[in-house]
């Protein structure tokens, strides 16, 4: 099979195209939150969030209501929670997310442990099945995405603002506290969104990696988000077809090519850094 018969190929499968759809949007909604969440050092915020939407995704199975609401709920509450404990109780922020990160998971998998026989619907959250996604799923993840990027959009000072300097956003009359709660049922819509794609598991390298990717590249916050989206959907796309090529797990396989994205460019940046280092000593 040559190239070409390798990219034309999936596009007459419905499902393969629905797919890129679908990888798209998490990528470009990955990246525009995951740039907020790589400058405010939230990494493991964002891991732990995603985590917890497990028990909210079971619940909501068990009630026969939509398992993407019971995450979303779960995911925010978790969130918020976070950001609320932080405040109050004195602790650290990493102790607090510990804390919830391991108890919310635990229930997940207590509750899920506890429905007779094996449960495929739920399982794929896990991991992702971005190969499974229906018409009706893409219509809800455009959707979203839509108003998560209005959101974004609609607050970008602000948000940028308290992100770079909270004491000086504070100081100018902005509700920090009220922006950082946002921004935390930012990541957790964001998380959702992107449990089909990638999984519970991996879901916090598609916001993490591409944002920190395009940090090495370009220091201007909104090129930045530019860069980041570009990377999410192209290793989206990349990784959907040797996914289909391979025969692996398509959230594994789009995980990888960002992966092999941030190496390539933290190799390109280093090798920079050292030639200008040389450049610099020779003048001397």
């Amino acid at each position: 099979m040559n190239l070409f018969d390798l990219l034309v190929q999936p596009l007459a499968y419905e499902f393969f195209v629905r797919a890129l759809i679908a990888s798209a949007l998490v990528g470009v909604a990955c990246a525009v939150v995951g740039a907020f969440v790589v400058l405010k050092g939230m990494s493991f915020i964002g891991d732990a969030v995603s985590h917890s939407a497990f028990p909210g995704i079971v619940i909501a199975y068990l009630l026969g209501l939509p398992i993407i609401l019971g995450g979303a709920v779960a995911a925010i509450a978790t969130a918020l929670g976070i950001g609320a404990l932080t405040r109050r109780s004195g602790l650290r922020s990493d102790a607090v997310i510990g804390v919830l990160f391991a108890g919310m998971f635990a229930l997940g998998v207590a509750l899920f442990s506890a429905i007779p026989n094996y449960v495929g619907d739920l399982f794929h959250f896990l991991f992702g099945d971005v190969l499974g996604i229906s018409v009706a799923d893409l219509i809800t993840l455009s959707i979203l995405v839509a108003l998560l990027l209005f959101v974004v959009r609609l607050l970008w000072k602000e948000l940028l603002f308290a992100t770079f300097d909270p004491l000086g956003a504070g100081a100018a009359g902005l509700p920090v506290r009220r922006l950082d709660d946002l921004l935390l049922i930012l990541i957790a819509v964001t998380i959702v969104v992107s449990l089909q794609a990638v999984g519970i598991v991996l879901v916090v390298a598609m916001i993490t990696t591409p944002a920190a990717t395009a940090q090495l590249l370009t220091k201007r916050f909104a090129r930045m988000i530019t860069v980041a989206a570009m990377i999410g959907i192209a290793s989206s796309v990349a990784g959907l077809y040797v996914s289909y090529a391979m025969n692996l797990a398509s959230g594994a396989a789009i995980v990888l090519m960002e992966t092999l994205v941030f190496a390539g460019a933290l190799t390109l940046v280093t090798v920079r850094n050292r030639m200008r280092a040389v450049r610099v000593g020779g003048d001397q």
